[in-house]
């Protein structure tokens, strides 16, 4: 019996929809209990402290999942495409997935291990999840190349390849800045030791995770004209 599952494009769309609440609501409840400077702080220090950090790991574990889901989907997507194109191998659509698996892990343990608390293991998942979601986000721009035009626009793609340049660009100083400076710390103020590498640092991150956003927001349409069908079978004794 085939039980047929419309409506796949929803999935990117509440990843996306549901990952910017998750940094909007977190930020805002850090800004209004005076946790966090409202001048671009990490987006991991508006998730550190009660109660913005029970809001921040819950959101952050259902992005990781509804990001999994999603790419997922996109692998299967892509091996259906291949199979009258043969567009790419199936080993690197393989190996895609598997890369963002890995930024989906690293997103599962900064939500789940806070800054302050276990800053070695938290710094560790968001590099992590940061450099494997860049990866992720360039394999999938050039398969979408490689697709085109049959599967894809070129300004589609063009749209996917600049993202991926920014996000790419802005990780590097990311890591730069962020290895200079010499405290673990969540409340900076203008002025202080190390505060212009936290600054430049933390708009690079700021700018990498909504790359991803709105990365993933160019799913939705190749999303709808797929559905997933599953097939049951009852079996009478």
């Amino acid at each position: 019996m085939p039980c047929r599952m419309p409506g796949v494009a929803a999935v990117p769309a509440l990843l996306v929809s549901w990952s910017s609440a998750a940094f909007i609501i977190s930020y805002a409840i850090a800004v209004l209990a005076g946790h966090v400077e409202p001048l671009v702080p990490y987006i991991s220090d508006t998730g550190t402290k009660p109660p913005e950090s029970g809001v921040f790991g819950f959101m952050i574990n259902i992005s990781a999942l509804l990001a999994a889901i999603t790419m997922y989907i996109r692998y299967l997507l892509i091996e259906k495409q291949n199979e009258s194109s043969h567009f790419v191998r199936s080993s690197c659509n393989m190996f895609t997935l598997c890369v963002g698996l890995m930024g989906c892990t690293g997103m599962g343990i900064v939500a789940t291990f806070q800054e302050l608390a276990v800053p070695s293991v938290h710094d560790i998942g968001a590099l992590v999840a940061f450099g494997s979601g860049v990866v992720y986000i360039t394999l999938q721009s050039i398969i979408s190349y490689k697709s085109c035009p049959r599967w894809n626009t070129q300004f589609v793609c063009h749209i996917r390849m600049a993202i991926s340049v920014i996000s790419c660009i802005a990780f590097i100083p990311m890591i730069v800045f962020a290895s200079k400076i010499s405290m673990t710390k969540i409340d900076w103020t203008p002025g202080e030791k190390d505060y212009t590498y936290h600054f430049m640092s933390a708009i690079c991150e700021w700018t990498v995770a909504f790359g991803f956003i709105f990365f993933f927001l160019t799913f939705i349409r190749d999303f709808q004209r797929f559905s997933l069908r599953i097939s049951t079978e009852i079996h009478e004794d």
